[in-house]
């Protein structure tokens, strides 16, 4: 099973009222809850591992894990506040204001998290739960914990209007980069990463050298490229499709990627030491594919594997 461990939150989608001006209505959402209910949907064994409220949103984000038959055992229950994401959407690109003080993702401690795993073969780590203490700190804890027997993979998703302490949110997550096996970014997290003037294939080695295996870079409609130890280079192009929006598409294509190398045997520590260019390819295709779909319809909603 791969666990998925961090937010998950209530999108809050502008759409047109009777009176012509916008309101918002709430959809489930969370970088790292939308890879989850995607590989869930795909039919790759999936858990969660997030702070969940006993709110009406909680129970909603609950439901919604449920229906796409994502394991629920390790979701931390709790009773404060849904994080909230109110979602500004511009000729179908994402940008987002959020409202999670005290929320029931971000208020997680160490203590919360499963001292055992039992039935895990890999971690999925990113998005906002990197960025907001106490909980950035906890999911850290654990990947340190467990990292050394399972495969992990990184989405740093940055949001960098979201970090209020830079030095510490570099130092946290230079530590998960060094721990996972898998990282991918896109040219945008990359180019805050390393912000040395080179060009973006040159910054993607480079973060090789710090204890990746595979490390992926996605640059919206213009594909996808990953880079391997060896010095491999595997591009891949984006599909052309009519983007409806593009919320939820890095997360969709992860969990693409996850599925595929997983079906191949290749999601375990060993097994990505020694990842091969032509499974590398079919992992990036299977999650462009994925994405795809993703983008041709409204919010962050992941195919089933029939409809691929």
């Amino acid at each position: 099973m791969i666990l998925c461990c961090g937010e998950a939150l209530i999108d809050m989608i502008p759409e047109a009222t009777q009176s012509g001006r916008d309101g918002f209505v709430s959809h489930c959402g969370g970088a790292v809850f939308n890879t989850a209910i995607a590989l869930g949907r795909l039919g790759t064994r999936t858990g969660m591992l997030t702070g969940l409220s006993s709110d009406m949103f909680g129970r909603q984000l609950a439901e919604a894990l449920g229906a796409s038959r994502v394991d629920t055992r390790h979701v931390v229950t709790s009773d404060r506040p849904t994080t909230l994401a109110f979602v500004k959407l511009v000729d179908g690109h994402a940008s987002y204001t959020f409202y999670d003080e005290n929320s029931a993702g971000r208020m997680l401690m160490p203590d919360d998290m499963p001292p055992k795993l039992t039935d895990v073969s890999a971690l999925y780590f990113g998005g906002i739960s990197l960025a907001c203490e106490p909980g950035a700190d906890a999911y850290l804890a654990f990947a340190k914990r467990h990292a050394s027997s399972r495969a992990v993979m990184l989405d740093p998703n940055i949001r960098a209007g979201f970090i209020t302490d830079e030095e510490r949110y570099r130092s946290r997550s230079d530590a998960l980069i060094s721990l996972a096996d898998v990282v991918k970014v896109s040219d945008e997290d990359l180019n805050w990463i390393n912000q040395t003037p080179m060009p973006l294939e040159e910054k993607a080695r480079a973060l090789l050298e710090h204890g990746p295996a595979f490390v992926i870079v996605t640059r919206g409609g213009e594909g996808a490229s990953g880079f391997l130890k060896d010095g491999a280079q595997i591009d891949v192009p984006a599909q052309r499709v009519q983007i409806v929006d593009t919320v939820g598409a890095g997360d969709t294509f992860n969990a693409g990627v996850m599925a595929k190398l997983s079906e191949r045997g290749q999601l375990t520590k060993e097994a990505l030491s020694t990842l091969t260019p032509d499974i590398a390819f079919e992992a990036l295709a299977f999650g462009a594919n994925v994405a795809a779909i993703t983008v041709s319809r409204a919010g962050a909603n992941p195919p089933w594997g029939d409809e691929l």
